[in-house]
């Protein structure tokens, strides 16, 4: 047995805090009124729940106390000593892990220790100390299918993060603001082309738009590296349009809808806080979309429509200048619970999910292959990566450095049936006869008007794949290495 721990156990033998071997949770009422008393405000009232707690050795109060770890660094309590705060967590924990927030963080979640009735509610309104909007998204009582412990303030206030509502767009031939090696994110909806460039989005990370007649949302969590167009439409034919909580989730982006203020997960669609998690279990349909330059989106479709400058926000809408000195490190920005070391952590891996069974393939590999045939779940699948990664050159405004990095590149994935292709000239797909099919957003077209179906896949960090899908494969490595 390590020392620390030890010691920690020999001091709540003597009185200093209960024996986590002896311990039992709190009732119901008590519970209740240590959560109070933690942020009433007063140094005695809150000294005296911490030796209490301490005493009580209820490991369900780790998870509030990391928040009241958060909360006083961003000056949202007071009268907490963060010195007894840390050791009281040390004592109930078994573990020592200092003042250090991001450590609790992923302590709570890789352990599970947790939460003390009522904890909900009182994290939604302490959180609404920051911004009273927050408040109702948490509220006592309120359905969920995540465990709310690992919901974390990323810094901003609800809806700070402006989504983009109906924007404006111009024709291709109008754009003039962009240059032919600009990223941008490319749809197709019944017919209809559309163009988002990522370097107004790093700004917005969400627009609400109608693309082909169909309501259509692209979220986009900048963290993740990962930008889902989701059609809007929900079942008994309501429409959603969302905006940022300002929540997190193992560093993905919470969404949050302005119908029923339910928070949704941006990796999987599907609600997971809120009135609408009471409801029949639904996500909403992926829809195809890539990540490519300009140039390339223009050339492949000359009709389409470009979001415009003209947001309606001032902002500098230059590459880089937003998250360029996140894109271009290797490092990530909030804490990480479990890490999949099969894969530095920012690798860009493109990423389908098939009959329940999700497989990640590094951007890199298929851009090699240009063509790549495989099989995910019980599907056959063809992934078609003709085109070199979409690299961006530019200044952030935070550092004022020039920065450099990859954005993804531009995959599509399309049902393989009883085919398998190679890659042709220019790296178009060739089938077992030689015969060359056609890459479209909708679906690869062969001879004698032969479609496979596209399939909608998730480009995104390595990291974020594999913190929300823990038993993914990865190709070319058939065994997960998960951090213990």
């Amino acid at each position: 047995m390590p020392l620390r721990r030890l010691a920690l156990l020999l001091a709540a033998w003597l009185g200093l805090g209960a024996s986590p071997l002896l311990a039992a949770p709190l009732a119901e009422g008590p519970a209740q009124a240590r959560l109070a008393e933690l942020v009433s405000g007063t140094p005695e009232t809150v000294a005296r729940a911490l030796a209490q707690l301490g005493a009580s050795g209820d490991r369900r109060f780790i998870a509030p106390l990391v928040e009241l770890l958060r909360a006083d660094e961003v000056g949202a309590v007071q009268g907490i000593d963060r010195s007894q705060l840390v050791s009281t967590l040390a004592s109930l924990a078994g573990t020592d892990l200092g003042d250090d927030w991001p450590e609790w963080v992923r302590f709570v979640t890789r352990e599970n220790p947790g939460k003390p009735p009522g904890f909900t509610g009182w994290k939604g309104r302490l959180l609404a100390r920051i911004d009273p909007r927050f408040g109702p998204l948490l509220a006592s009582g309120i359905p969920s299918r995540i465990r709310t412990e690992e919901i974390i303030w990323g810094g901003v206030a609800f809806e700070g993060i402006p989504a983009l509502d109906r924007p404006a767009t111009l024709p291709a031939s109008e754009a003039h603001e962009l240059s032919d090696t600009d990223a941008v994110f490319g749809l197709v909806v019944n017919g209809d082309a559309r163009a988002y460039p990522l370097r107004i989005l790093d700004w917005h990370e969400l627009v609400n738009d109608v693309v082909g007649e169909v309501p259509v949302s692209l979220a986009y969590c900048t963290l993740c590296g990962s930008g889902i167009a989701y059609d809007g439409r929900g079942p008994g034919g309501r429409s959603f349009d969302f905006g940022s909580s300002g929540f997190l989730m193992r560093s993905n982006k919470l969404m949050v809808d302005r119908q029923t203020l339910s928070l949704w997960n941006q990796f999987t669609g599907r609600p997971v806080v809120g009135p609408l998690v009471e409801e029949d279990d639904f996500r909403l349909r992926v829809l195809p979309s890539v990540v490519t330059t300009w140039g390339e989106w223009r050339r492949r479709h000359p009709d389409t429509r470009v979001l415009s400058f003209d947001t309606g926000h001032r902002r500098p809408y230059h590459a880089g200048a937003a998250y360029g000195d996140y894109f271009a490190s290797e490092r990530t920005m909030f804490p990480i619970a479990r890490r999949n070391r099969a894969l530095p952590d920012k690798t860009r891996v493109f990423a389908l999910e098939r009959e329940g069974q999700p497989k990640a393939y590094p951007i890199e590999a298929l851009v090699a292959a240009r063509v790549t045939n495989d099989r995910v779940g019980a599907t056959d699948v063809v992934l078609v990566a003709n085109a070199a990664p979409v690299r961006v050159a530019g200044r952030s405004v935070r550092s004022g450095r020039e920065r450099q990095y990859r954005a993804g590149a531009a995959v599509r994935a399309y049902r393989r049936g009883a085919h398998r292709f190679s890659s042709g000239e220019a790296g178009q797909p060739v089938d077992e006869r030689g015969r060359p099919w056609r890459v479209t957003e909708a679906a690869l077209e062969g001879p004698d008007g032969a479609h496979l179906e596209r399939l909608p896949g998730v480009l995104a960090y390595w990291f974020a794949w594999a913190a929300f899908h823990p038993q993914t494969e990865l190709a070319g490595s058939p065994t997960p290495r998960r951090e213990p």
